[in-house]
């Protein structure tokens, strides 16, 4: 038995690649001592109706002959029926196709496998189907369409969330930090005066720790909303069937961009509660604020107060920034951008 992973690059290709040499071990127990796997990394294309382009997948899977079975694992979110779809398998083509963001956020080793070798056997005849389906107890595979086509999807409870946090994690928001470069440049200058000005000190000292915390939460929300409109990252539906998918889309881009700015908060205050440390005399803070002593939690509110005047700044700033590489951090953009390549293929 020779199969074939073929994933898509990113997050995906790096899955694959850290549970390849595991699935071969399954497969050789369950089914084929002389079982092989190979890998390769290719972009999974849709069609305008956000269906998968099925004509694309017979071109890549005919440049590998050899394979026996062929499993696709893409980073498109998928919803069908009312439900996200985990995996799809057509057994004419001997091919499927797996959604990495179904599988959640925290999708184990173990869980993947078992979704891997569930595929596997359904492509196989009746008569080579191993005793051991390894699937979650809730799955369960059914017929849909012509052709034997089977899906398996999500649990109806857990799936929505499942889904949306995968969809988030997938964003890779800590990595978006180096797309608001201009935005962090805004946030740590302006963050950077409360260090110098003592009326900050004397406000952050008489401000209640509930006030504080949600002078905080105000500037986040604050940046999240602006990054949505000033991007247009906030989608609508076209039309009311796609209303439950868009809004799986629009939440994971507001989870993916709390996520961010709630990390770029995070190493502001870091940053600011050092710099005051190391440049604020103890006992001139005492004597600016009216107490006997300075303590470290004084230092603390002064650099959570400047950070959130940081991060409003910051959400000035990043309208200076690229706006593609903000909208392509979000599955949107990311899908329309398949589309596209689907389209010019097509066209030549």
């Amino acid at each position: 038995m020779h199969v074939l992973l073929i994933s898509d690059p990113g997050p995906p290709n790096r899955r694959i690649a850290a549970i390849k040499d595991e699935f071969e071990s399954l497969l050789r127990e369950d089914f084929d001592d002389s079982a092989r796997v190979d890998s390769c990394v290719e972009t999974l294309r849709v069609r305008p109706d956000h269906q998968l382009e099925f004509s694309t997948i017979d071109a890549l899977v005919a440049g590998y002959p050899e394979a026996d079975l062929v499993i696709m694992f893409t980073g498109i979110p998928r919803h069908t029926q009312g439900n996200p779809l985990i995996a799809e398998v057509l057994p004419s083509r001997h091919v499927a196709v797996v959604s990495g963001p179904t599988l959640g956020a925290l999708c184990s080793r173990k869980r993947l496998l078992k979704i891997l070798m569930s595929c596997s056997n359904q492509m196989l005849p009746t008569g080579q189907i191993a005793q051991r389906h390894r699937l979650p107890r809730w799955g369960e595979w059914t017929s849909s369409g012509t052709a034997g086509r089977r899906t398996l999807h999500a649990h109806t409870f857990t799936g929505g969330p499942r889904l949306v946090s995968g969809m988030t994690m997938a964003n890779e928001p800590l990595r978006m930090a180096s797309k608001l470069s201009r935005a962090l440049a805004a946030a740590s200058a302006t963050g950077a005066f409360g260090i110098f000005y003592s009326s900050i000190w004397q406000m952050a000292h008489h401000l209640s720790t509930l006030r504080l915390i949600s002078i905080g939460m105000i500037a986040i929300v604050v940046m999240v909303s602006w990054l949505i409109t000033i991007n247009r990252l906030w989608d609508r539906p076209v039309n009311e069937r796609l209303t439950q998918v868009v809004f799986y889309y629009n939440l994971s881009t507001v989870l993916t961009l709390l996520i961010c700015v709630a990390a770029l908060y995070a190493c502001l205050v870091i940053g600011i509660l050092i710099g005051s440390l190391v440049i604020i005399d103890p006992d001139f803070m005492a004597k600016i604020i009216g107490r006997p002593h300075a303590k470290f939690s004084n230092y603390l509110d002064i650099a959570w107060l400047s950070a959130a005047m940081g991060v409003v700044a910051g959400a000035l700033g990043s309208s200076f920034d690229d706006g593609a590489d903000v909208k392509n951090l979000t599955h949107v953009q990311r899908l329309r951008s398949r589309v596209y390549v689907a389209e010019t293929d097509t066209a030549d």
